[in-house]
């Protein structure tokens, strides 16, 4: 299977994004649950349900990718398979600005990735 990471972002397989606008911190779960509620996270190849029950659903490439998150000490912790690959475990900061949300990797210090919030 070929990997396309920067598709996958830092959701699935963190990939540099260049910053574009004023982000903040997302300090809780129910902050996040309220952002992503209802929405399709989406980037170029790749559409992503993060529901509030803790599943992860959707496509990237033409793989489907499935996990369960938690918000575990200010981190959205996250557990993925993309089409059949487990993808691991990882902590990650969470910012929003307007209909745009970036994950950063390992607890903020990692690659980051933005998605539109549709």
């Amino acid at each position: 299977m070929p990997r396309i990471l920067p598709a996958l972002g830092a959701l699935c397989i963190a990939a540099a994004t260049p910053a574009a606008a004023e982000f903040s911190k997302v300090t809780s779960a129910s902050q996040f649950k309220s952002l992503v509620s209802g929405k399709t996270l989406t980037r170029p190849l790749v559409k992503l349900r993060v529901n509030s029950n803790g599943a992860i659903t959707g496509k990237g490439a033409a793989w489907d990718v499935s996990g369960k998150w938690t918000w575990k000490n200010g981190y959205f912790c996250r557990s993925l398979d993309w089409g059949g690959e487990d993808l691991g475990y990882n902590c990650q900061e969470v910012q929003a600005s307007g209909k745009k949300i970036r994950f950063t990797s390992d607890q903020g210090t990692g690659d980051s990735a933005e998605f539109s919030l549709r």
